[in-house]
């Protein structure tokens, strides 16, 4: 019998009662036919391989990572719940010991899903990668935690959540934001003013193949988490790199996906985009397993690779090989948040986001507190086409005692005011998540 060299979990939710609509490329098929292949090529027969089933997300999960408007149930089904509980299980069961390494293969996705929540934006809802990490920091107080978002579109979303958290170390490898949606992921965005060099974006120019990619986990990516020291390593696992992908231009394979994967060692893996439901998915996540199962991937190929996939032009390895410096520099040595408050003050980021799958247009006012003791204190005040305005404060993991002073006074400010439909609370010290609606 054949044995993993490490220990792995499997969670699958396909969500066979959500769909954008029938014929869209985020529906069930995207896990169906993994789901065959793994079972064709005898992966459950492997000893050291486990499927395991989701959790359901509780409100309060989702409430540690979003402010929800007007309301939880509103912007999310259970679907969502399920595919977020998946992560969740992924979690526990590396957490506790079950396993080494888990990869939660789940949907819906939610990478594109902000701090602020009004609707769907990118085919997302909630942020599964961020509902799980803000559980693992509450139930097993690991602090360092690094995210590794290898989609072909920039995690936008999971940026916004964690961009002034000094403790997560958030890194995205995606096509170049000026070719592709959301627009976003430049090098310019480093993470806000108490967490300057934890953001980190590379944006690849279209047509990157194996080389290009494995160039920069190699000479990038890993020397960042060598000097960080996460305690855990998380994979955003978008697999909408590949060469067949109906809605990129990217020139990425299986066999890459899986070399991808060995060489960062994720923790736990879970799944973003990838929309050549037949040409490749089947064929990416079996790679994947097999990589985070420390079993040999060699054979996988694609069953078009000879006659559709061709190597990288030499001008975008130059491009990629120039990206290097910056993309170091921007971890090692970044530049000062020039516009950061004092201590004790609010430095204002004033946002206009568009719901792109609802059609919602968001105008958001954040604040977020200079504080040497903690990450700060952030306020955010939005509205949309769709909710009047709505008030979040969330005190952070490890908050001070005046920012959680200053949170509670904010809170009860904005409660009396009557100027707002929502407003939520979220206290990871004291592990309070209150909300108040008209």
């Amino acid at each position: 019998m054949i044995k993993a060299a490490n220990r792995l979990g499997l969670v699958f939710f396909p969500a066979y009662d959500w769909a954008i609509s029938p014929t869209h490329p985020e529906r069930e098929e995207r896990l169906l036919y993994t789901q065959d292949q793994l079972r064709e090529e005898g992966i459950f027969d492997i000893k050291g391989i486990t499927e395991l089933k989701p959790d359901i997300a509780t409100e309060t999960d989702i409430m540690r990572s979003h402010f929800c408007f007007p309301d939880v149930s509103s912007v999310t089904t259970e679907s969502h719940l399920i595919s977020a509980g998946g992560a969740l299980r992924a979690a526990r069961a590396v957490m506790d010991g079950e396993v080494d390494r888990a990869f939660a293969l789940v949907r819906p996705p939610g990478h594109h899903s902000m701090k602020c929540v009004h609707g769907n934006r990118g085919f997302c809802n909630i942020n599964n990668e961020a509902i799980m990490i803000e559980y693992i920091r509450e139930h097993y107080k690991t602090r360092r935690i690094a995210i590794v978002d290898t989609d072909c579109h920039h995690g936008d979303g999971t940026q916004d959540i964690f961009w002034h958290d000094p403790d997560v170390l958030f890194i995205s490898l995606h096509q170049d934001g000026r070719t592709l949606y959301p627009g976003s992921g430049h090098l310019r965005e480093m993470g806000g003013p108490n967490a300057r060099g934890r953001t980190i974006n590379i944006p690849l120019p279209p047509y990157t193949s194996e080389d290009g990619f494995i160039y920069t986990i190699d000479e990038m990516v890993l020397p960042i988490l060598e000097d960080f020291k996460p305690e855990i390593i998380i994979n955003s696992a978008g697999q909408d790199n590949h060469y067949t992908d109906p809605i990129t231009n990217m020139n990425f394979t299986a066999h890459g996906y899986a070399l991808l994967n060995e060489k960062l060692k994720p923790h736990i893996a879970v799944l973003e985009g990838g929309y050549s439901i037949q040409g490749a998915l089947p064929y990416v996540n079996l790679g994947i397993v097999l990589a985070m199962a420390g079993l040999d991937y060699s054979h996988i190929k694609e069953p078009d690779y000879d006659t559709n996939y061709s190597p990288q032009d030499e001008e975008i390895t130059d491009y990629i090989k120039q990206l290097k410096k910056p993309v170091l520099d921007n971890y090692f040595n970044p530049r000062p948040d020039m516009e950061r408050a004092p201590e004790g003050e609010f430095t204002l980021r004033h946002k206009n986001i568009y719901y792109d799958t609802d059609g919602i247009q968001e105008d958001q006012r954040e604040y977020i507190m200079t504080c040497k003791n903690c990450r700060g204190l952030l306020y955010i005040e939005s509205s949309s086409s769709v909710n009047p305005p709505c008030v979040g404060i969330d005190i952070p993991v490890n908050g001070c005692a005046r920012c959680t002073k200053e949170g509670y006074k904010l809170f009860d400010k904005a409660v009396k005011q009557g100027n707002f439909r929502t407003v939520q609370m979220t206290d990871r010290v004291n592990k309070k998540y209150e909300r108040h609606s008209r």
